[in-house]
């Protein structure tokens, strides 16, 4: 059983003889209820703020989890994005070398159809040069046979002039 303020105040003691003094008593009793009321009191004042504290200490708790969850959270994002950030790096310099392969297998596919145009067209120039000399060289030989004609006609006409048969009889040239 608990003892009140008021269970105090209202104790009454028998008296008897060669007691105690009962103003002393109750003075003393007087004294212990207030000390009393000011324990309950206090202790009330203490237990609202006991429970205001662990309503706060909830909310941080709760608080703290959050945070946790978050910053795993914010881990986990941040360790996804470097993940990518190293795969779409990886796919990038992939495609850059495909593309460089590609670029430096048509660029050898241009020096080879280059060279084989070089080829031909030295086949070409070549081919030419021989027809032209041939040209050249057949002209040469027809100029050389009109000029040999031309002195040996020459020769005859001044050996022997030319006889024109007309339809009157013998001409003679010149």
């Amino acid at each position: 059983m608990r003892i009140t303020p008021l269970d105090i105040q209202q104790k009454q003691f028998p008296i008897k003889f060669r007691g105690f003094d009962v103003e002393e008593v109750y003075a003393f009793l007087e004294i212990v209820r207030e000390e009393m009321e000011a324990l309950i009191r206090e202790n009330s004042m203490l237990k609202e703020n006991v429970s205001r504290l662990e309503g706060q200490l909830r909310e941080f708790k709760d608080m703290e989890v959050t945070l946790r969850e978050t910053l795993l959270t914010a881990q986990q994002m941040v360790e996804d994005y470097k993940n990518n950030s190293i795969k779409e790096s990886e796919l990038i310099l992939r495609e850059a070398e495909m593309k460089a392969d590609a670029m430096i297998k048509g660029a050898q596919e241009k020096v080879i159809t280059v060279h084989e145009d070089i080829v031909d067209l030295k086949g070409i120039r070549r081919h030419f040069k021989e027809e032209l000399k041939r040209l050249i060289q057949g002209h040469m030989q027809m100029l050389q046979f009109d000029n040999e004609r031309e002195d040996l006609s020459g020769e005859e006409e001044a050996v022997e002039p030319e006889i024109i048969e007309d339809a009157g009889g013998p001409l003679s040239r010149g």
